[in-house]
């Protein structure tokens, strides 16, 4: 697979990566087995972080003995200096690894967070010790609030930035990556199939392809999924006026209040998983009838209890009114169980 050079950074990387969390869902060494399998097809940038449950063990279980062929990012949520250096420990045990190449502020989401981060006794002082140890290689800064991104960008002090980038998430193009490209970053797309929402691989990865120095970081659940994103790689087309066309018309129908199965809005104190009844609508494009009423009835009866508090709408790196879509999703189920004869 062709590389690219990531930002200033010595890392070549392949020109797709590794999204660790759709793993979590699998095996211990089934997960393992699949970063595997995603090294041998070429790919050799693999991101995870400890949020992702278990993700970081089965992504160390997966590269032992190719440990010096590929490169390991991962991330802390921590803010302060002690806490971060905690952090990174525990990481570089569960990767199995005595370094880290890239490591992240996990989703820093505003000027007061990059604040706290920079600070005295910030978690930055925790990641540039590590680098002076030879524990970290270069440090780096996701966000999904792309003027807290710019921030972090002109202050000249991380080698890459990732956000969201995607068919529906494309401001960045305009208003980010110049700003990154002026600073020497690597830029990194997490969530380039939307978190799930998006069906049409072969056209999300089309336009992403369009940017040569950005890395999608697409999450993966099976070999198929990795074969079928290298060779969208391998075989890169440019994108045609029929593609541009069906773009927009995903855009239109997608509009911007929509769940990017972040999953930062949760644990929800009533038992309510938010995602998931936010996905109902989804669901009706891609089954029966029946069969996404089936699927849905659980979590439907979850956002029954919904109070209505707002702790998820707070979490939320979107701003999204989340009681608000999780009463609207609520809605229109009951109405398409009550038009297909179904008691909601």
């Amino acid at each position: 697979m062709e590389k690219i050079r990531l930002g200033r950074t010595e890392f070549l990387v392949s020109t797709i990566g590794f999204g660790g969390i759709p793993i979590t869902r699998l095996q211990a060494d089934e997960g393992a087995r699949l970063v595997r399998h995603c090294f041998e097809r070429g790919i050799n940038f693999f991101d995870t972080a400890p949020l992702y449950g278990d993700s970081e063990v089965k992504v160390g279980a997966g590269l032992q003995g190719v440990r010096s062929q590929v490169i390991i990012a991962t991330k802390t949520f921590k803010r302060r200096k002690s806490e971060a250096a905690e952090d990174l420990e525990k990481s570089l045990s569960r990767l199995k690894t005595d370094y880290i190449d890239l490591y992240q502020f996990h989703n820093v989401a505003d000027s007061k967070t990059l604040d706290e981060v920079l600070g005295p006794e910030g978690a930055y002082e925790a990641a540039v010790r590590a680098r002076e140890a030879g524990k970290v290689r270069h440090i780096g800064l996701t966000s999904h609030n792309i003027d807290t991104a710019v921030i972090a960008c002109k202050t000249g002090l991380f080698s890459t930035i990732q956000i969201p980038f995607s068919i529906i998430e494309h401001d960045p193009a305009e208003k980010l990556f110049p700003i990154a490209r002026e600073s020497g970053m690597g830029i990194i797309a997490m969530k380039p199939l939307g978190g799930g929402l998006l069906e049409r691989a072969d056209l999300c990865f089309r336009f992403l392809q369009q940017y040569r120095d950005v890395v999608p970081i697409p999450g993966v659940e099976n070999t198929g999924e990795v074969d079928e994103n290298v060779a969208y790689y391998s075989n890169a087309r440019p994108l045609g006026e029929e593609d541009r066309a069906e773009i927009e018309r995903i855009r239109n129908e997608v509009g911007t209040r929509f769940c990017h199965r972040c999953g930062y809005c949760q644990p929800c104190e009533q038992g309510i998983e938010v995602w998931k009844v936010l996905l109902f609508k989804a669901q009706v494009k891609r089954f029966p009838a029946h069969a996404a009423i089936s699927m849905a009835k659980e979590v439907m009866k979850q956002a029954e209890g919904c109070i209505q508090c707002g702790e998820c709408a707070d979490k939320c790196p979107y701003e999204l009114p989340v009681p608000d879509l999780i009463s609207e999703s609520l809605d229109y189920f009951r109405q398409f169980c009550c038009e297909h004869g179904v008691n909601a």
